[in-house]
């Protein structure tokens, strides 16, 4: 008999896990995803803009993208909390397919408003929009690390979850400005309102996890029960824990809510400055500072980029570093043996009451990332801090760098990074899940912080006049293929556009590789607010670090900015390698949920 050989996965196993079902639900949800974030927060400021809705007015509407940034604030309800006319849809359907609904409906809503006369009802429907959406990513992203089997993989739903994504983007972004250049922004609003709409009613035939496998539909008295059982910490003990991550989690939501009050014109009265002197030193004690309650800008509302920087790192450390913290003292009390429940001992005469709630929803979570993680979690920080900053940061600066370093047009700009960008970043996504499946998720997640880091440099070519770039473009015959069907173009557009693609083939396999990643190291069981954390982690860090490096753009070019975002890069390479080599030394004890599916062998 000869031995069996592996064979590795090919074109035929990627076709096959594209028509799954699953599959195809996943694209619908990624599209439903990317949609409303690409009209609420983009194409929504051409419409007002078009109306003659003033700046400073515009200027509240920016703070929408808080709900994304601060999304994991409220995972833990997503998580564990149902709804009670739509439970029996399953456990994350149950919130997807409302959300969906409600987007819908607020879109047709504000296709009958008009922006001008009634900025209020369009200020208000627009944020709860936001908070609509940012809670549909939280059940979507938990959705499709519930329902992942060796059919239709992890690593080709979350492919095919970022293409559904990228491709509402386009559709919500270019596609919506040329839709209201004709038919008008009322009726392009109402369009894609009932696009949600439809989505919404075919989202109710999707899968859903099985109970056992992302846990029951509503907590139930075994699930309580865990938590009195012979080696559990005592609840007097586990609750004075509990109560520290309820404080730290209570001011996080209050300074949102005064912020969110101020920024919508409300008055919040301001707090005295105490000032004194210790050790002849002076000392001031200002509560408003504590509260985010910064000076108010000329407009009467605050800088929402003033709050997330000074801000977000203190949200940051009270809401996942300290409450990590807390949870990893508890775990090790409890591996102690200290202040645990012990064998025999009577609790029947045990009430389960509101803290248990708070318990399973808060710490538990947290307790089960660190437990299952261990000291790796340091590690698993630091790669998810630095893969993505370079994009998170770089997007801000993009268009002055096109418009005002480069001085290229705006049709040229949308030509490249909208029309043929995006293009690009699909292709690139297609080609990350094709690597996934036949490379294996941590080489493709190396190649793809390789490939992200490298692209800096093709943009430090351009920063100061292109020639590499342009030359390459030449010798290939890009310049010739986009100059016949650009003829509007300036003779720079090619290499502008050979960039751009480079750069967004390179984002697409990473962000496939990344987002599979992340998915397969949270549980199942506490997805939604595991993944929450992780995700969100990402976008704040980009918005902290824009500030510093917008000052350096003005102090010392961009040539050196893309020099630091490349080395900034190749950090998250060395990271990566580090992670897939302790993966590897672990083994089935990596802390895993997910594996990346072993190549079947050959008959």
């Amino acid at each position: 008999m000869s031995q069996a050989k592996a064979e590795k996965p090919g074109w035929a196993d990627v076709a096959k896990a594209m028509g799954q079902r699953k599959t195809g639900f996943m694209a619908l949800f990624g599209f439903a995803s990317g949609l409303p974030f690409s009209l609420f927060l983009g194409t929504l400021y051409a419409w007002l803009s078009e109306a003659e809705v003033d700046l400073e007015t515009m200027g509240v509407f920016s703070l929408i993208g808080l709900a994304y940034a601060f999304q994991f604030i409220w995972s833990p309800l997503v998580d564990k909390v149902d709804i009670p006319a739509f439970r029996r849809l399953g456990k994350r359907k149950q919130w997807i397919v409302p959300m969906q609904l409600i987007l819908g409906a607020i879109l047709v809503t504000l296709s009958v408003l008009e922006p001008r006369s009634q900025l209020g009802w369009f200020s208000l429907l627009a944020g709860i929009g936001a908070l609509a959406s940012a809670t549909q990513d939280i059940a979507i992203n938990a959705w499709r690390i519930d329902v992942a089997d060796e059919k239709a993989t992890l690593d080709i739903l979350s492919t095919v979850y970022q293409m559904g994504y990228r491709l509402a983007a386009l559709v919500g972004g270019a596609f919506g400005l040329i839709i209201a250049a004709r038919i008008g922004w009322p009726e392009t609003y109402m369009l894609m309102g009932a696009i949600l709409l439809a989505i919404g009613a075919v989202g109710l035939f999707a899968p859903d996890a099985q109970r056992e496998e992302a846990g029951t539909i509503g907590p139930s008295a075994e699930d309580f029960a865990e938590f009195y059982k012979a080696g559990e910490v005592r609840s007097a003990v586990r609750n004075r824990y509990l109560w520290q991550v309820i404080a730290l989690w209570g001011w996080a939501l209050l300074i949102l809510g005064i912020f969110m009050v101020r920024a919508l014109g409300g008055f919040v009265p301001m707090f005295p400055v105490y000032e004194f002197a210790v050790m002849g030193s002076d000392r001031v004690i200002d509560l408003n500072w504590m509260l985010g309650m910064f000076p108010l800008g000329a407009e009467g509302r605050p800088d929402p980029t003033e709050f997330t920087a000074k801000m977000g790192p203190l949200i940051i450390l009270a809401t996942i570093v300290l409450p990590a913290i807390i949870a990893a003292r508890l775990y090790k009390r409890k591996a102690d043996g200290r202040d645990v429940i012990a064998v025999g001992e009577d609790t029947s005469a045990m009430s389960f009451g509101a803290l248990d709630h708070l318990y399973r929803a808060l710490l538990v979570p947290l307790v089960e990332f660190v437990g299952r993680l261990g000291w790796s979690l340091v590690l698993i920080l630091a790669l998810v801090l630095t893969y993505r900053i370079c994009d998170a940061i770089w997007g801000t600066f993009a268009y002055p760098f096109y418009l005002g370093e480069l001085e290229y047009t705006n049709d040229e700009v949308a030509f490249a990074s909208k029309f043929f960008g995006v293009g690009a970043i699909i292709a690139g996504l297609a080609l990350g899940g094709y690597m996934l499946t036949v490379m294996g998720r941590m080489l493709t997640l190396t190649i793809g912080a390789l490939l992200a880091a490298l692209t800096n440099l093709l943009y430090a070519d351009l920063a100061i006049g292109g020639l590499y770039m342009q030359a390459a473009s030449d010798v290939v015959g890009f310049s010739w293929f986009i100059s016949t069907i650009a003829p509007f173009g300036s003779e720079g557009l090619p290499r502008l556009t050979f960039t751009i693609m480079f750069e967004n083939l390179a984002i697409g396999i990473a962000g496939a590789a990344y987002i599979a990643w992340l998915s397969s190291i949270v549980s199942k069981k506490y997805a939604a607010v595991q993944y929450a954390l992780l995700s969100s982690l990402t976008l704040l860090i980009g918005t902290l670090g824009r500030g510093a490096l917008g000052e350096m753009i003005q102090n010392q070019g961009y040539f050196d900015v893309f020099v630091l975002t490349t080395f900034i890069g190749l950090v998250a390479v060395v990271l990566c390698l580090a992670e897939w080599f302790r993966q590897t030394r672990a083994g089935a004890n990596s802390g895993v949920v997910t594996p990346e599916v072993a190549a079947q062998p050959a008959e």
